[in-house]
């Protein structure tokens, strides 16, 4: 997980951050998971940016960050969806690959680099997976009707509009290429239902049976 390239105060701010978008509870063993990281490593690393004053940890074990811990970890994540932009938009790095390749960019990427992908970028609403890009002057329009998980819009049943896909899944680059090449990508629009267990999503009249583990992390609104 560590690399020369990645600042493990920004990794860990912006991912205390990526829980609460989510609307996941940040709590150390939430970063345990994401992180893939030890316990011990990850309270020893809590515990420095508490003392940093950059997160604070509640009575009941809530990460709450700062507000300057909250600017570093917008920024971070600004970064890394500029990044992901520029990787599939003018790169033309493919889709899946993007989210990784950013995770190592998002460190690196200068306030001032950070202003020109913006300008040649046209100024983006959201990253290539529908997350909307923190801190831009244009927040993207929301979404009509209530968003909802995939698993749970299968269960209602019928049309849905993919909107977004969450950060965790976007690490797993085998379930994103299953996505990308049975056309699941924010924008499209599927029938769903639960038939044996699973979910199954017909996309331009093709049914797939999507992976068990992508289905709470794909983003839905019912059309």
């Amino acid at each position: 997980m560590t690399t020369p390239l990645i600042d493990a105060t920004e990794m860990y701010l912006r991912t205390v951050w990526e829980l609460e978008e989510e609307g996941i509870i940040p709590i150390r063993a939430r970063l345990v998971e994401r992180l893939g990281l030890s316990a011990p490593a990850v309270s020893e690393t809590v515990a420095r940016l508490d003392q940093e004053g950059l997160v604070h940890v509640a009575p009941d074990r809530t990460l709450e960050l700062s507000e300057h811990g909250r600017q570093l970890a917008i920024g971070v994540m600004r970064k890394h969806r500029l990044a992901e932009r520029l990787l599939t938009d003018v790169i033309g790095l493919p889709w899946e690959e993007v989210h990784n390749e950013a995770c190592r960019w998002e460190h690196v990427i200068s306030d001032a680099v950070e202003e020109r992908l913006v300008a040649l970028l046209g100024s983006p609403a959201t990253c290539p997976h529908g997350n909307p890009i923190p801190g831009l002057s244009a927040p993207p329009a929301a979404p009509e009707g209530e968003l909802v998980t995939m698993a749970d819009a299968a269960k209602a049943g019928g049309p849905a509009a993919v909107v977004r896909i969450s950060e965790q899944l976007q690490g797993d680059v085998t379930a994103m290429r299953f996505l990308r090449e049975h056309g699941l990508r924010p924008g499209a629009t599927a029938a769903l239902v639960v038939d044996g267990g699973g979910v199954i999503a017909t996309v331009d009249g093709e049914r797939v049976e999507v992976p068990d583990h992508a289905t709470d992390h794909v983003y839905v609104t019912a059309t």
